[in-house]
């Protein structure tokens, strides 16, 4: 089993204990997500799999959130960032701005990319350097303001 995974499953007995339900619910609706995959490939997932997972979860959670923002129900609104947070808790320590412009930088320099139009060569190499660490969007902006 993979460490990740061992984790969500301690985490899930603490908040069932402490009677955290709101942490308990979101815990939950991971690992049955993790396991619907886990079904669907016929495969035990690693810890890479589970933050693909995560971070798939996380930016659906704040897509939704941004829309019921803008329809003005704060409360769904708090409801899926507070879950959100909770899953980021999962995640590897992401890079901050200062790193991820070197690494992007050297990925640049690597791929001898000039303009916008490389973005897809920088973009890949970026995603794969990053992975876990960052999220695409992120490096898409940064990429962008680079290449700009």
């Amino acid at each position: 089993m993979s460490e990740l995974n061992s984790r969500l499953k301690k985490d899930l007995v603490v908040a069932m204990k402490s009677k955290d339900n709101f942490k308990r619910d979101t815990i939950r609706f991971l690992m049955s997500a993790l396991k619907q995959v886990e079904v669907d490939e016929r495969k035990e997932l690693c810890d890479d799999d589970i933050v693909k997972i995560i971070q798939k979860s996380i930016k659906q959670r704040d897509d939704s959130a941004q829309q019921f923002k803008n329809a003005g129900r704060d409360d769904l609104y708090e409801k899926e960032s507070a879950e959100a947070q909770i899953l980021k808790t999962y995640l590897p320590e992401q890079l901050n701005d200062e790193e991820l412009i070197i690494i992007i930088k050297n990925i640049i320099s690597k791929t001898k990319a000039s303009s916008i139009k490389d973005i897809g060569k920088v973009m890949g190499m970026a995603l794969k350097e990053c992975q876990g660490k960052s999220d695409g969007k992120r490096i898409n902006d940064i990429a962008n303001k680079l290449l700009g």
